[in-house]
This record gives structure tokens, C-alpha cells and sequence, in this order.
């Protein structure tokens, strides 16, 4: 089986366990996927017509199943939900070992993480550089140099465009197609964040299908997709050892802080929610850093067991 016949075949058991969900509601999105290339329904049929005479070993409880490093994404460019599994739906076992052989514990699949405070870089083959900051976990694969995962922090790409094989990265249900780009992505439990300072980027090629040139920058979080404009020199300011805003809420920031320095971070109510424009100079040094840094954002910093609270005023520090 070529790579091609591969990824159909992996898109097709992850249709299957869907369309047996009794809430399964994207049909619009399944039929554009049958419609895409006649292998499609040729692929997921065979698979449906094994689906016999394995209902005893159905999972009773929820699966949930991460997606590769190389996921590219909904074919539909559609969120997907956890999958449950079912009792129609007999296949579900075959299914979990099939997709967790061929792709999820795949050994040319590995994960480069980083601590808070800690940077790396890294080089690909194909030409592509990658500088990870501090509290980060991104997956890469071996076997196709042209797809990442950023699960949590934050990653700067220098990627080496190629129209006919363009470099994604995928985060959480989000997907990112370069054309030709220098791009900096931000993943938190609460948001996703893109800046591009070359190039362009499509957010969701699939779906929303949004492009970004060099100068714009996209938020992905509970209140919806925001896209505005950011300086370019702003983007992946911190490999520089700054951080640089416009009207960010300290919220942000503070993760930004947290993340750059390798400190533990909170802030009050309040001062979670005043906003910030202007540039922080890092410093790993935390008296030092926030010394400067709490006063220029209108706040106070000060000790709070092993981590640090933002709070509103610029009084004294301790």
C-alpha cells in the first residue's frame, strides 16, 4: 500500500467510527469527503463490510483518540468530537488497533518538548527551521518532514515553500497551511494564536480557508476567530529576548511571561483583564525581570509561594 492508499485508508476508519455514533451530524462534511476521489467510498464501504461478528469486544466506555502528528485535518475542515463507540458499531476494536498500529504509537513519529524557560531549535532536512520556546510539546515524523504538531506552547516556523507539497501544522482541531513562510503559533488551554511575519499562511484550507499574509495575525479561542494586523517585527519577538504588544490582554501576556522566563504566573481579576501595548525585555532573572517589566504594564509583581502574581498598581514590589 503506496502513501496515498495509506492516508485514504486512515481517513476512511476514522469515517467509519464516526457515522456509527448515533450523533453523528456531519454528513455534509462525509459527503464531500466521498466526493473528493472515488477511492474515498471504495475505501470506507470496504471497511464498513467487515463490520461483522466482533460486537463482543466493543469497549463499553468512551475512546478517545489523539490525532497523529500528521493529521492534516478534518477532511471537511470540521471539529471533531470525542468518538464513542456503540453497540451497532462492531468494528470499533479492529478499529482502535488498526489506527493505533499504522499511525498513533508509529516509532517515526517523536515528540520534542521543552521546559518552561527552555528553548531549542531545530533543523529539518527538507529546509525547514523550527525555534521552540520554553513549556512546549511539538510532534514531528520522520517519514514526512512536511507536517508538525504543536500540542501545547509555542513554535516559530522558517519553512521552505514547496506549492506542490506545502508544510502544515496541525493544533488541536486547527490546521495551518504555509505558502512560503515565517510564522509564529501559540497553543494554550484557552487559545490558539498565529502571527505571520513572511509569506502566508491559510488557517483551515478546508473550511474557513483564511489567508494570512505577512502583517496579520489570527486568534482562535471561546469567543470566536479574530483576525487583525500585527507588526511583522513583532512575530516571534522572544527569540530575540522581547516580547512585543499591541492592546494584548496582561492575560496573554502573563502566559507569554510564564513561558519565556520559566516561571510559575497568575494574575489578579483585575489585572487579567487591563490590556498592554508596548515591549518587555526578558530577563531569566524574575526579581530582575519583573523589576522592569510590572511597572511598564501599570502592575505590581510580587512573591506568592514558588510563582509570581500580577496585580493592579505600580507600587513596590517584594
Amino acid at each position: 500500500m503506496n502513501r496515498a492508499d495509506a492516508m485514504i485508508h486512515e481517513d476512511a476508519l476514522l469515517w467509519v467510527i464516526r457515522t456509527r455514533d448515533p450523533e453523528f451530524v456531519d454528513w455534509e462534511g462525509f459527503t464531500a469527503w466521498l466526493e473528493v476521489d472515488p477511492a474515498h467510498a471504495a475505501a470506507y464501504d470496504a471497511l464498513m463490510a467487515r463490520d461483522a461478528g466482533l460486537d463482543a469486544i466493543i469497549p463499553a466506555d468512551p475512546v478517545h483518540m489523539p490525532a497523529p502528528a500528521n493529521d492534516a485535518g478534518d477532511p471537511a475542515g470540521r471539529r471533531w468530537r470525542p468518538m464513542r463507540w456503540i453497540g451497532g458499531g462492531a468494528m470499533a476494536a479492529a478499529l482502535v488497533a488498526a489506527v493505533s498500529l499504522g499511525v498513533m504509537n508509529r516509532s517515526d513519529i517523536y515528540t520534542v518538548t521543552t521546559a518552561p524557560g527552555e528553548t531549542r531549535s531545530i533543523a529539518l532536512d527538507d529546509g525547514t527551521k523550527i525555534d521552540v520556546n520554553g513549556g512546549t510539546t511539538l510532534r514531528l515524523d520522520r517519514k514526512n518532514l512536511r507536517f508538525a504538531a504543536l500540542d501545547k506552547g509555542e513554535a516559530a516556523f522558517t519553512v521552505r515553500h514547496d506549492e506542490a507539497n506545502p508544510f502544515r501544522v496541525t493544533v488541536g482541531d486547527d490546521l495551518f497551511e504555509d505558502a512560503g513562510t515565517v510564522f509564529n503559533i501559540v497553543r494554550s488551554e484557552a487559545s490558539t494564536r498565529i502571527g505571520v511575519s513572511e509569506g502566508k499562511v491559510i488557517y483551515n484550507p478546508r473550511a474557513e480557508a483564511i489567508a494570512l499574509p505577512a502583517g496579520r495575525a489570527l486568534t482562535d479561542d471561546a469567543s470566536g476567530v479574530k483576525v487583525m494586523n500585527i507588526a511583522p517585527e513583532a512575530v516571534a519577538s522572544w527569540r530575540s529576548g522581547r516580547l512585543v504588544y499591541a492592546n494584548a490582554p496582561i492575560g496573554e501576556v502573563g502566559e507569554d511571561i510564564a513561558r519565556s522566563i520559566g516561571v510559575r504566573l497568575s494574575a489578579t481579576p483585575g489585572a487579567a483583564a487591563m490590556r498592554f501595548t508596548g515591549t518587555i525585555a526578558l530577563d531569566k532573572d524574575p526579581a530582575r525581570f519583573f523589576a522592569g517589566a510590572a511597572p511598564l504594564m501599570g502592575l505590581t509583581a510580587v512573591r506568592q509561594g514558588d510563582g509570581w502574581l500580577l496585580k493592579e498598581g505600580d507600587g513596590p514590589q517584594s
